[in-house]
C-alpha cells in the first residue's frame, strides 16, 4: 500500500461531498471551497515484519475570505458530526479507501481559525486523519 494511493482514497472519499472540491496533493493555487490532503506522519513497525504502520494525515478544508459568514456556515457544515457535507461522515464512508487502507478515521478537528494564501485570508479548519496500512 503507498502513501499515493491513501492520499488518492481520502481525496475520492472528500469528492463525496458536494461541491468540494479535492486535492490529493497541495496545489499552487487552491479554489475554495477545496479540501487538501497532506501527509503529517508516519509510525513504523507497528506490528511484526513490517505488517502495519500508523499514517497521520492533515486535511485542510478552505472555504471562503475569512470575513465572509457564508464561509463559516459552510465549515460548521464541514464540522458536523454526521451528515451530507459532514468531512468525517465522508472520510470513513469507506474506511478502507478504496483498498488501500486496513482502516482509517477521522481523529480530531484542529486549528480553526484564518489561513493567509496567496495575500488574502481564508477560513478554514484541519482535520486529522489515521490510516492503518502496511
Amino acid at each position: 500500500m503507498s502513501i499515493d494511493a491513501i492520499r488518492s482514497g481520502l481525496a475520492t472519499n472528500l469528492a463525496t461531498i458536494s461541491g468540494l472540491r479535492t486535492a490529493a496533493e497541495i496545489p499552487d493555487n487552491p479554489s475554495p471551497p477545496i479540501a487538501v490532503v497532506q501527509l503529517r506522519s508516519i509510525d513504523y513497525d507497528q506490528a511484526f515484519q513490517k505488517g502495519l504502520a500508523v499514517y497521520t494525515f492533515v486535511v485542510t478544508v478552505i472555504v471562503g475570505r475569512s470575513a465572509e459568514r457564508e464561509a463559516q456556515r459552510r465549515l460548521n457544515d464541514y464540522s458536523d458530526n454526521t451528515g451530507s457535507s459532514s468531512v468525517k461522515t465522508a472520510i470513513q464512508s469507506d474506511r478502507t479507501l478504496g483498498g488501500s487502507a486496513f482502516d482509517c478515521r477521522v481523529v480530531s478537528l484542529d486549528n480553526i481559525g484564518s489561513l493567509q494564501l496567496n495575500d488574502a485570508a481564508y477560513l478554514a479548519a484541519e482535520f486529522t486523519v489515521t490510516a492503518y496500512a502496511n
